[in-house]
């Protein structure tokens, strides 16, 4: 029996966007609480620094607390702040470096959520001063979609760094900063850890087929047009969050109180 490749891919399509409609239905905090912890465990935030970031409706910002950590992130810990990041709900504080979110967002309505981390893979791409190559099935939702900053602006506290990372970001949903680490920019909170999770594991994906000594193949660009648009699509982005929530419900059932 043959089948056409077209007419296959259409009835997956369908198939699967159903299938992913099973979603468990959760809160932007759980979410958020959910990808702090499950960033953690893939080693994207050993210390305070990093930052996960929703936005409202009403402009304001519900993020990760500063003194919690990604390890210890947890629904009843998280801060809603202004856009001067004064807490309006919560307690506790913003970590200051969300600052610079507001400026990405304010340059970009259709972003919804903001993850900054420093991993250890992406940050050992960060320092050598070269960028993601997108050769692997798993990478290609970088496809084209993929910016970066050259020259590190220093300890993002102030108005400067905010300009500078929101205009190097431009109309990208990713971005290596060099020295630093990633931020990735989504159209919901799963959006923006799905890429940040996948970042880290295309960092490390490259670092090692540069470890062996021999040369990245590049792959067609059709098919890498064609594999972004499934891996950025929402049935999938949403199914594999879900995934990740159910292991990490499972390993810090915490993290919803």
């Amino acid at each position: 029996m043959t089948a056409n490749a077209e007419a296959i891919r259409a009835r997956v399509d369908v198939e699967f966007a159903a299938e992913a409609a099973k979603a468990t239905a959760r809160g932007v905090r759980e979410k958020i609480a959910i990808g702090c912890r499950y960033l953690y465990d893939q080693g994207h935030s050993s210390t305070l620094a990093g930052q996960v970031s929703a936005r409202l409706d009403d402009g304001t910002i519900w993020t990760s607390s500063l003194l919690a950590g990604f390890g210890d992130t947890r629904v009843s810990n998280l801060v809603r702040v202004d856009n001067d990041l004064r807490v309006v709900e919560g307690s506790g504080m913003a970590n200051p470096a969300t600052r610079f979110h507001l400026f990405v967002y304010a340059a970009r309505p259709d972003v919804r959520s903001i993850v900054h981390t420093h991993p250890p893979h992406a940050s050992a791409l960060a320092i050598t001063g070269r960028q993601l190559q997108v050769a692997h099935m798993d990478m290609m939702m970088f496809h084209d979609d993929l910016a970066y900053l050259p020259k590190w602006p220093g300890v993002p506290l102030a108005d400067e760094e905010g300009r500078l990372i929101a205009g190097a970001l431009g109309t990208k949903h990713t971005i290596l900063l060099a020295n630093h680490g990633m931020l990735t920019a989504g159209r919901s909170v799963e959006h923006a850890v799905h890429l940040a999770a996948l970042f880290e594991m295309a960092a490390r994906i490259q670092l090692l087929a540069e470890a062996s000594g021999q040369p990245i193949q590049p792959v067609d660009p059709a098919h890498a047009r064609d594999a972004y648009k499934l891996t950025n699509s929402e049935p999938f982005v949403n199914a594999n969050f879900d995934y990740w929530a159910r292991l990490t419900l499972r390993r810090h059932p915490d993290v919803l109180d």
